[in-house]
């Protein structure tokens, strides 16, 4: 029982940082730069802990930066 909460937690989390990058894509070409540098940060603090070569991180990270 314990390995399949643990598995849905990380599931869940994961489907959550792609989410706050999705909004962070969205909100950007609409001119909302504010609302998109948050999402992209939500984004990157929830997966700080990941592989830094994940290439969806690595996008995320160049994307944000151009938002700077």
């Amino acid at each position: 029982m314990v390995a399949s909460l643990t598995f849905g937690l990380r599931t869940a989390d994961a489907l959550l940082s792609t989410a706050r990058l999705g909004l962070a894509r969205a909100d950007a070409p609409q001119g909302d730069v504010a609302k998109s540098r948050m999402a992209y940060e939500d984004f990157l603090t929830l997966r700080e802990d990941a592989d830094p070569d994940i290439p969806i991180l690595k996008e995320a990270k160049v994307e944000y930066a151009k938002l700077k």
